[in-house]
């Protein structure tokens, strides 16, 4: 943090997500982007000129750079182990897009590393602080469905293929529905429910290759190795469960369903793949849903950041936790396991639950 009270921030990967990254980070007045790295040092530079960054090179440089201190990991899945392990060697705070690794040792390594440098290491979906999905934390912790019990959460659509350029990486190894948007709904479920004890799933692939819709490399075939289905029971050390679907088969796309069923009532949470929106809420007796606006509060893509800066200033835990993400993975694979031994699979991890965010909670107002 310097002078100003602006903490010092790092981009590593200027693909696609980058975009919504750089342009939301501007906005929040608790940090500023001081270098963009990536392999394709041109890449990382057009980044960096298009949304005014002073800096960029390779992720060696960025690192080494003593004004910034927190570095956010928007690389591929795969390569999130090695390059959070390389920030956090060079004594930077760690931001890595989710899932913070692929397996359950890479998780274990970025943790253990960040406690024994006396860093962070937090980890996307930062979408859980939104206005739209705290809105419905703070109902539901404030008793308005009751106790809760039961949920479901559906995510379908045909496949990423339709409009990203470069989908590869989201039909291999740390990729299909599961692990892509997996980590939306099981970060949300365990706000709500509290962490994962054991779950039972099957799985299916529907094609062995795909095909980029759009784009330059629009055409271009490619192999899906992980599959592009998969539903889940998922039972919750509290007593709840709750029915997932996430699937890349569906021609029919539903996404952003989560609802929640306690003993006074039903809830439905906006898109937890997004940061506003509604809550519904049907109170036992009550054929017609309530409609909860959240409050008027922006958010996107980083707010995670500014989570993380403003916790290291007070000395609290971040939200979006390594720990809690690491139980998330943790149920992932057991999902992927469950359903390729056709076996129920414990969750051996568990993870403390924060409490919602106050209402006024404002990434774009400094200290907020």
């Amino acid at each position: 943090m310097d002078g100003r009270g602006v903490t010092g921030v790092g981009v590593v990967g200027a693909g696609t997500i980058s975009e919504q990254y750089l342009a939301n980070l501007a906005a929040y007045p608790d940090v500023e982007v001081r270098s963009v790295a990536d392999l394709d040092v041109d890449r990382a530079a057009a980044q960096a000129a298009a949304h005014g960054v002073p800096h960029a090179g390779g992720v060696d440089e960025l690192l080494a750079r003593e004004d910034v201190d927190v570095v956010v990991d928007l690389t591929v899945p795969a390569a999130h182990v090695e390059v959070g392990l390389r920030v956090l060697d060079a004594g930077k705070h760690l931001w890595s897009e989710k899932p913070l690794a692929t397996d359950r040792d890479g998780a274990a390594a970025l943790l253990a590393r960040a406690r024994s440098r006396g860093l962070r290491c937090a980890c996307a979906p930062d979408t859980v602080l939104g206005a739209g999905v705290q809105n419905a934390l703070r109902l539901v912790a404030a008793g308005d469905v009751g106790r809760p019990l039961t949920a479901t959460a559906v995510f379908q659509t045909p496949g990423p293929e339709s409009w990203h350029p470069s989908p590869e990486f989201l039909y291999g190894s740390g990729g299909g529905p599961l692990m892509d948007m997996g980590p939306y709904y099981v970060t949300a479920l365990v706000h709500l429910l509290g962490p994962v004890e054991r779950v039972t799933a099957v799985a299916s692939t529907s094609r062995r290759r795909r095909t980029v819709a759009t784009g330059p490399r629009a055409g271009t075939s490619f192999d899906v190795t992980v599959p592009s289905h998969h539903a889940a029971l998922v039972e919750f050390e509290g007593g709840g469960s709750a029915q997932c679907t996430f699937s890349f088969e569906h021609a029919r796309a539903r996404t952003g369903l989560l609802e929640l069923n306690g003993t006074a009532g039903t809830v439905a949470l906006p898109d937890v793949n997004r940061f506003d929106g509604p809550t519904l809420l049907w109170r036992e007796g009550s054929a017609e849903p309530e409609e909860l606006l959240p409050p008027d509060v922006p958010g996107g893509r980083g707010i995670g950041v500014v989570d993380l800066v403003r916790s290291l200033r007070a000395g609290r835990p971040e939200v979006a936790s390594g720990d809690l993400a690491a139980h998330v993975l943790d149920v992932l694979l057991a999902v992927a396991e469950s359903a390729e031994a056709r076996v129920p699979v414990d969750v051996r991890s568990t993870a403390d639950v924060p409490p919602p965010l106050d209402a006024g909670w404002d990434p774009t107002r400094r200290g907020g």
